[in-house]
């Protein structure tokens, strides 16, 4: 059975319209289970109704007339209950409705099971037949695995089909919404743009055409051009491989030739597919066949036909667009919205900050690394639009909401003339906010708070302290390690920190010691795990490494000769061991490097030496980490993932990561009383500091110290000076008595709105 299943789920996979794919699963259902009748209904949740989209058995005239209410007939009971109902005699079942369209009257045997996809219902699969029988517990499994298969595809083709109406569902108005996660607040307008989107088959979404002969002109032309290419590469190799090498090039000529690929590939765009999209079908469909062959020679095969079709693809779109380069090699001039399968630190740094508007992450969620980039750039971003290709962005005008995770692609003049009011209206705030920058951050009632930066992730965040005025809360000294191609010698370490100290000499600079692994891999010093967050990260690798950890230390203790304002902070910390060893080895640099001072008449001050609080295991050892360190620093993103075992980068899972679920704000105040009364100063890093509810909640429950992004310093100082402690405390006793976030959120919005600071975490003022 499960060969059938994955020999269905393949087939239907291979067809790019959704409405045919539907036809051929009803088709291949009813003929591998021998019922009489197989039916698939669609959600329509601006109807409320299910609505008939394919069948086989049924008349085929009621597809798209019929429509059945949420809480209507047998359909809408099994949407409603959101499992399997399986009838013997459906006819006389209490909920079943007649509608006369379907023409069901000869059947009775009824099983029908939800598809659904991340906890919605998209629609319901159905069996049927004219004997009154149950349907077996083996039949029953089928059609759950199978709907549970399709149910991604089918929220991958609404989705491609609402941006791409020829191969979706859906035609008719461009305008088009896509759901995101929240990843950086504000709002953005602009057009799509793509950095070195390379095309290939894999990620072309496929369209339609009515010009025959030019597309089949395109294609030719393509395939000429790409033999002349294999025959140069093949020539290339003569005398330099071996001859049976040199064969895979014979493949290649075979499969361009006329009567192979090109015959199939033209019938393709006789039915009203581009040149591209039809080598993409009939490419994809034979790889299918290779991979499912036992022999592993063929299998290999596969490759080499994706890797060809992938080569003649790149030559078709060079034609059609006057043989320039189709991959985005330039810069955009306009406003624009950077969209990637996942937004990195390179792509932030090389793209032209006056027309970054917005940023898009295909993947990715709200603390991953992409969108901490764009917090800390103060750029609206949208993270984990998983069911969306960049070229299907690509070069659209775009509506990006950051507060709501919302991205609208192709909008109507009237939503784009209100979201353009609303981007003034939070400039006007912004100007509000930044006018009163320079005063002190006090509260109402006179409680002080200390704000410093996170810095590390760009040069906007180094910039933002050389005024001096503000201290460095967490400077992330991977991020050098990470740009570069080897690991970074002392002397360069000792340049690059000394710059960092010399920003704000009269203020603390703390430094995370080195933090890779997890989501932040060095690229010449690979670490493959099957559960990174849970592996070889943090401390555990630089006291595996103490090569590595001495020399980063020696740098920062070199770089600080002569000035008082360094602290070096120790990340991942799960034990009182790992802080004696990590001290003992602080110790030895320490002597070396003032034995080396005092030859020189330099003079080394002692630094102070902090840990990270971001592993749960260490909220039970506060009493004996505190004697051994002098301060501790809360790592509010990691802590919040190990508390609710949930992976901040998987996107089937973000939903459920959140800081402001209540037993990670019980955590954040037990570290705060324990602290208190073991008199150790204890900051926050994590990006709940930056967010102005997130601050409030941190002042209620004692933290006087909160380091952010360099963006949100000015937003976080306006909201502490425009609240009141005693406040901040009430609001802290209703968050910690809520049962959910969703909660919390409630609490923290309706008080903002009181405030008169609601503007800070929705659209508007």
């Amino acid at each position: 059975m499960l060969s059938v299943l994955k020999s269905i789920v393949q087939e239907v996979n291979q067809i790019p319209r959704l409405t045919d794919a539907l036809f051929r699963l009803a088709e291949r259902v009813k003929q591998t289970m021998g019922v009489d009748s197989c039916s698939i209904y669609l959600a329509d949740y601006a109807a409320q109704a299910f609505v008939l989209k394919a069948t086989d058995g049924l008349a085929p005239d009621a597809v798209e007339l019929v429509k059945i209410g949420f809480s209507e007939g047998l359909i809408g009971l099994v949407g409603q209950r959101e499992e399997p109902l399986n009838i013997q005699d459906a006819p006389n079942h209490p909920r079943f409705k007649h509608y006369p369209e379907v023409k069901e009257e000869n059947y009775h045997a009824f099983l029908g099971t939800p598809i659904i996809h991340q906890r919605k219902v998209l629609g319901v699969i159905t069996m049927q037949q004219s004997a009154k029988r149950k349907f077996s517990e083996d039949e029953e499994a089928f059609l759950v695995t199978l709907a549970a298969q399709i149910a991604l595809e089918i929220s991958n083709a609404e989705t491609r089909g609402a941006l791409n109406p020829s191969v979706g569902m859906y035609v008719g108005n461009l305008q088009k919404n896509v759901r995101g996660v929240p990843g950086s607040p504000g709002l953005a307008m602009g057009v799509g743009y793509s950095p070195h989107a390379a095309y290939t088959l894999a990620t072309w979404i496929v369209k339609e055409s009515d010009q025959t002969q030019q597309e089949i002109e395109y294609y030719r032309k393509g395939v000429e051009q790409t033999r002349a290419h294999v025959e140069v590469l093949s020539q290339r190799l003569e005398g330099q491989v071996p001859d049976d090498v040199r064969a895979i090039f014979q493949l290649y000529h075979q499969l361009l030739d006329a009567n192979s690929l090109g015959r199939e590939v033209e019938a393709k765009i006789r039915e009203g597919w581009d040149a591209a999209s039809s080598l993409k079908l009939v490419v994809e469909a034979y790889a299918a066949r290779f991979e499912a062959m036992d022999d592993p020679y063929m299998r290999e095969r596969a490759i080499d036909i994706v890797d060809l079709s992938n080569r003649i693809l790149v030559n078709i779109l060079q034609i059609i667009n006057g043989h320039k380069d189709v991959v985005n090699s330039g810069f955009p001039t306009e406003p624009s919205i950077l969209v990637a399968e996942e937004v990195s630190a390179p792509m932030l740094a090389e793209f032209p900050k006056e027309f970054l508007a917005g940023i898009i992450s295909i993947r990715g969620s709200n603390n991953s690394h992409a969108a901490i980039l764009a917090r800390a750039m103060g750029v609206p971003a949208v993270m984990g639009c998983q069911n969306v290709s960049p070229t299907l962005l690509e070069k659209k005008a775009i509506l990006l909401d950051g507060y709501a995770g919302e991205v609208i692609v192709s909008p109507e003049k009237a939503i784009q003339a209100e979201f353009s009011q609303l981007i003034k209206e939070e400039q006007v705030l912004a100007q509000r906010i930044e006018r009163e920058a320079d005063k002190p951050s006090e509260s109402e009632d006179g409680c002080s708070m200390d704000l410093l930066v996170n810095a590390g992730l760009s040069a906007e965040i180094e910039t933002a302290v050389h005024s001096g005025k503000v201290g460095i809360g967490l400077y992330r000294t991977e991020i050098p390690f990470m740009m570069r191609e080897r690991f970074p010698s002392e002397s360069e370490q000792v340049e690059l920190y000394r710059n960092v100290l010399l920003a704000a000499p009269q203020r603390e600079i703390v430094m995370r010691t080195l933090d890779v692994g997890g989501d932040k891999p060095l690229p010449y010093f690979p670490i493959t795990e099957e559960n990174p967050f849970l592996g070889w990260r943090g401390i555990r690798l630089t006291l595996d490494h103490p090569e590595i950890f001495l020399v980063q230390v020696r740098a920062m203790l070199r770089a600080s000769i002569g000035l008082k304002n360094l602290s070096i902070m120790l990340p991942m910390i799960s034990s009182v061991g790992e802080v004696n060893e990590a001290r003992r080895l602080v110790e030895q640099a320490f002597f070396e490097v003032e034995e080396e001072a005092q030859i020189k008449g330099e003079q080394l001050h002692r630094p102070r030496l902090g840990i990270m609080l971001e592993v749960p295991s260490v909220l039970y050892q506060l009493p004996q980490l505190a004697s051994k360190v002098d301060f501790f620093s809360v790592g509010s993103n990691d802590l919040t993932q190990y508390l609710l075992a949930v992976d901040r980068n998987n996107t089937r899972v973000a939903s459920l990561y959140n800081s402001y679920h209540p037993a990670v704000l019980s955590a954040l105040y037990d570290i705060a009383k324990q602290s208190a009364e073991q008199n150790i100063p204890v900051s926050i890093c994590g990006e709940i500091a930056g967010e102005p509810g997130g601050a409030i909640l941190l002042m209620g429950m004692g933290y006087r110290k909160l380091s952010m992004n360099a963006f949100n310093l000015r937003k976080i100082n306006w909201v502490i000076r425009n609240v009141k402690l005693c406040e901040s405390q009430a609001l802290l006793k209703s968050a910690l008595s809520s049962d959910s976030y969703e909660e919390v959120f409630h609490h923290i919005n309706q008080y903002l709105e009181v405030k008169g600071l609601g503007g800070l975490v929705r659209a508007g003022s």
